[in-house]
């Protein structure tokens, strides 16, 4: 059930309905709600895997009672331990066992043994990454006398499985979102509509940019070795619109929808590409990953304590994790040592947190330095971004040097103009450009509409929205699953 669908229109409508006007009286009926909800969301997908994500569940929640019942530090860590090793076992076994077998295998036959690696046939269930991740951290705060234990499982059952979040995030904390499911809710018309915004721009963002930009990725990825340098920069830009589009598009969609049920999740994304450095690209990109690295993983490394080597070790060692949760692909991983590469020499000099506000607050156009500085952070974001769309480390190294070779050359113009020679590609270059101008200007707010027009009149801030509506119901035809469901 896709967010850009007409069913989950006809879905969130009948659950809304239920929700406000039948259980809003009764907490317990409300939670009840949303879980039964989330979990026929969830089988939509495929409903053989959601007695994973129930054990799944289930461990996570018995496990923080027993960790918070016991007194005996063995008896934790056994409990501890065999929670994470469970849960990062369902994510080997379905998501990296045949990386690992292939992997062992190509280095086997690289040594002159001829060895065929036995694999799994299994399909990788939708949002197991984020939702593990969800019960990874609540058992982790537990044991670390953080939390106490939630002890109604109807109320931990949601916090895992809230549908808006549980296939593509954001990944949320116990300490954030549990007490807001424990908490009675009262509809809150102005939230509400701020929740409609949101919503609205999310698939715009989808629909417009994303999916039209995807058109375009995809020809260039799919044939790179048929292009020149131009075109080959422009296939990695439509790629880089497309994957922010349709993340941030998911992540909008799906805070948005949590706000029509009185429910404040995690920001997702912070228009990470006015970013002025990595490090602040990082800190504006999926927010709630880079967040749960930080402070379970990169923190406990021992952070930015002790020297320049083991800052560059817990830098690489948090970047690579990054890159193959992603997906099991050397591309990947590989991904995440460039942007480790990205960012080291600004943690070294101490430059990784110079730019914490806002770019160009309180202003419309950002300095020269600024724009500079953007541009250049863009355009190594872009680089990394091929290694992360490509098949394998072949193409991305074929694409890179496509890239420079091509250009050296001098880069066939006419190409790439006669591969835009259409009435699509007039618009979305146009919605492009727009899109941008959009996100600039309403850059210091949670999502980019949240604020435009709206010292505006009435019927000025209806036409904003209601053109909108018209070109992404216009563009809404092919209906292009999230590129993040994969992972």
């Amino acid at each position: 059930m896709l967010f850009n669908s007409l069913g989950f229109g006809i879905f969130l409508s009948i659950v809304f309905l239920l929700y406000w006007l039948v259980t809003n009286k009764n907490l317990k009926a409300q939670n009840l709600l949303l879980l039964f909800s989330s979990y026929f969301f969830y089988a939509c997908w495929d409903w053989r895997f959601l007695f994973l994500l129930i054990f799944s569940t289930g461990l996570d929640f018995y496990t923080g009672i027993k960790l918070d019942n016991s007194q005996n530090q063995g008896a934790r860590k056994f409990w501890f331990w065999l929670s994470i090793l469970v849960n990062l076992g369902f994510l080997l076994v379905f998501k990296y066992f045949n990386f690992f077998a292939e992997s062992f295998g190509s280095l086997i036959n690289t040594m002159g043994f001829n060895v065929n690696p036995w694999t799994l046939k299994v399909i990788l269930p939708v949002g197991i990454s984020f939702y593990t991740f969800h019960g990874l951290s609540y058992v982790i705060d537990i044991y670390k006398c953080r939390i106490k234990a939630e002890r109604n499982f109807i109320d931990y059952s949601v916090f895992v499985s809230f549908f808006p979040l549980l296939v593509a995030g954001p990944i949320e904390r116990a300490t954030h979102l549990l007490p807001q499911i424990k908490k009675k809710r009262m509809f809150n018309y102005p939230y509400a509509v701020l929740g409609l915004k949101q919503i609205l721009w999310g698939l715009f963002k989808k629909i417009v940019i994303a999916d039209q930009c995807a058109e375009f990725s995809n020809l260039i990825f799919n044939n790179s070795d048929n292009y020149g340098g131009v075109t080959l920069i422009l296939g990695a830009v439509f790629f880089a619109f497309q994957i922010y589009g349709d993340f941030s598009g998911y992540s909008d969609i799906a805070i948005g929808t949590a706000k029509l049920f009185g429910i404040d999740l995690l920001r997702n994304f912070s228009f990470p590409y006015f970013s002025r450095d990595i490090a602040e690209f990082w800190r504006r990109w999926h927010i709630s990953l880079s967040s749960w690295f930080r402070d379970y993983l990169y923190i406990p490394l021992g952070g930015n304590k002790g020297g320049a080597i083991r800052k560059c070790f817990n830098t690489v060692i948090i970047f690579t994790v990054s890159g193959f949760w992603h997906g099991a692909n050397w591309t990947f991983i590989f991904w995440g040592l460039l942007n480790a590469i990205y960012f080291i020499p600004l943690l070294l000099s101490g430059k990784n947190r110079c730019n914490i506000d806002i770019v160009a607050h309180g202003k419309f156009l950002p300095s020269v330095k600024e724009l500079f500085q953007m541009i250049f952070t863009f355009s190594l974001t872009v680089l990394a971004w091929i290694f992360f769309r490509s098949n394998d480390i072949g193409q991305a190294k074929r694409f890179v040097i496509g890239i420079f070779s091509g250009i050296a050359k001098g880069s066939n113009y006419i190409e790439t103009c006669h591969l835009l020679n259409s009435n699509v590609g007039y618009f979305i270059m146009l919605m492009m450009a727009l899109f941008i101008l959009i996100e600039w200007m309403g850059r210091e707010g949670q999502f980019a509409i949240e604020y435009l027009f709206s010292n505006s009149s009435r019927p000025v801030r209806w036409v904003f929205y209601y053109l909108i509506a018209f070109v992404t119901i216009l563009y809404s035809g092919s209906k292009q699953e999230f590129i993040y469901f994969q992972f």
